[in-house]
């Protein structure tokens, strides 16, 4: 590898990790989703810490046919640019990205078509601002193998790349990142226990930058290579519906040994979610400078909500689970199509995963109509301040920062505090936080 091409990644990864002057950190969290409360605390976190806001939208929840969003990338944009204005967080410090584009909402059509249309979407990506963009087009379209070969992929993959960058040059924005590698935990979690997960080879990911270095000369942009900043591999780490496997670095020694050969190129984590900061720190210190993070952020905003929800419940003078829960359980029966293939056991064991498993399938339910009125209603009933006892007894893990003063004791803090303490261990890991409460 050159040194120009080095230089050009290292001028790359400054961008992502938000060298506008001043040191780097060591790493960058990914957060992944689209709800509200959830970008708020992002946004307010990166604005304690100093730092950017890395936000990002996957191919399903956000397309050009609005996904199960309804939203456009210009729309998302949009929508997180709105809720940095209402808090005063500079857009400019928010990093939009692109996470699995390719064929994937569209593989059960024709691979000219699904990828026809994953042509499109990544440029809308592109036309919009977005400046990471993980291309994944491994998985087989209509008629074709489940998982493609590697040299299809890569081929189809520098095919997405050649649009995006079009895309970005015809819009104005400066070339895009890209994130390349396929090799990742099942969105969302997987659905069996988790017994042993074995790390990507190490042979492998030096093939899979081979055969995007030659296809990305192959498809004549050669040069875009110098904005391919990571690889996505799996480093032993996933959450199912009640476990999670915890990052063991011995058993990624070689895997870590593999980025010697790639000068350059860091690693992107997937389903880091859960992992203790003392995983997360590991993980940053072996190379794996991207660490992505969706549903166990939206796992604790479901803990605090389904807290006050028993809070307000104590405070009427009744007993068991409030109306939020109910709400939600029957939101989720009469629209199964989120959870049920995600979801196994007996009637009981499913009624447990739908509200408490680790993979957050009912994160798909809190846009509807229905759970949005119920969380109106439960604030309603949650006006003023909220005794500290029942904080103790209902949301531990936000109690000692309402104690100190650090967190104010209303419905709508206590939420964003409960996020922010699943985002903290990801800002100390990386370098950029601090033990400061947004």
């Amino acid at each position: 590898m050159t040194a120009p091409l080095e230089q050009n990644r290292h001028d790359a990864l400054a961008r992502l990790f938000g060298g506008r002057g001043g040191p780097l950190p060591r790493g960058i969290a990914s957060v992944c989703s689209a709800h509200a409360l959830v970008i708020e605390a992002a946004l307010r976190r990166a604005a304690a810490d100093g730092a950017v806001a890395l936000i990002e939208a996957t191919c399903n929840q956000v397309n050009q046919d609005g996904g199960y969003t309804g939203m456009t990338p210009q729309d998302f944009r949009a929508f997180v640019e709105k809720i940095a204005g209402a808090i005063g967080f500079p857009s400019e410090r928010i990093i939009f990205g692109g996470d699995h584009l390719g064929p994937n909402p569209w593989k059960s059509l024709a691979a000219d078509e699904a990828m026809a249309r994953a042509e499109t979407m990544i440029a809308a990506y592109a036309a919009a601002g977005f400046e990471k963009l993980h291309l994944d087009t491994s998985m087989g379209c209509a008629g074709e193998p489940t998982a493609l070969a590697d040299d299809l992929t890569a081929e189809r993959a520098a095919r997405l790349a050649k649009v995006a960058e079009q895309a970005a040059k015809d819009a104005g924005h400066r070339p895009p990142v890209y994130i390349i590698g396929t090799e990742v935990p099942p969105p969302g979690g997987a659905t069996h226990a988790l017994d042993d997960i074995e790390p990507t080879d190490a042979d492998a990911v030096k093939n899979t930058y081979a055969v995007h270095r030659d296809a990305f000369a192959a498809a004549g942009i050669a040069t875009a290579l110098d904005h391919v900043i990571a690889i996505v591999v799996q480093p032993g780490v996933e959450f199912g519906n009640a476990n999670v496997a915890i990052y063991k670095p011995e058993r990624a020694r070689a895997l870590v040994g593999a980025l010697s050969d790639l000068p350059g190129l860091i690693y992107e984590a997937h389903s880091t979610d859960y992992q203790p900061v003392e995983a997360l720190t590991q993980l940053v210190d072996d190379g794996f400078a991207i660490l992505k993070v969706g549903p166990g952020l939206t796992f604790a905003l479901r803990e605090a909500l389904y807290g006050l929800d028993a809070i307000a419940a104590t405070l009427e003078g009744k007993d068991g689970q409030g109306p939020l829960f109910s709400a939600m359980e029957s939101l989720m029966l009469e629209k199964p199509g989120h959870w049920r293939s995600h979801y196994t056991g007996s009637d009981a064991e499913q009624r447990l995963q739908r509200h408490f498993s680790y993979s957050d399938r009912i994160r798909y339910y809190w846009p509807e109509k229905e759970a949005a009125t119920a969380i109106d209603a439960l604030f309603a009933r949650l006006e003023g301040d909220i005794p500290e006892t029942l904080i103790s007894q209902h949301m531990a893990r936000i109690y000692p920062d309402v104690v100190a003063g650090r967190v104010a004791p209303h419905a709508r803090d206590l939420c964003l505090a409960a996020i922010d303490a699943a985002l903290l261990p990801y800002a100390q890991a990386t370098g950029s936080g601090t033990r400061q409460a947004a």
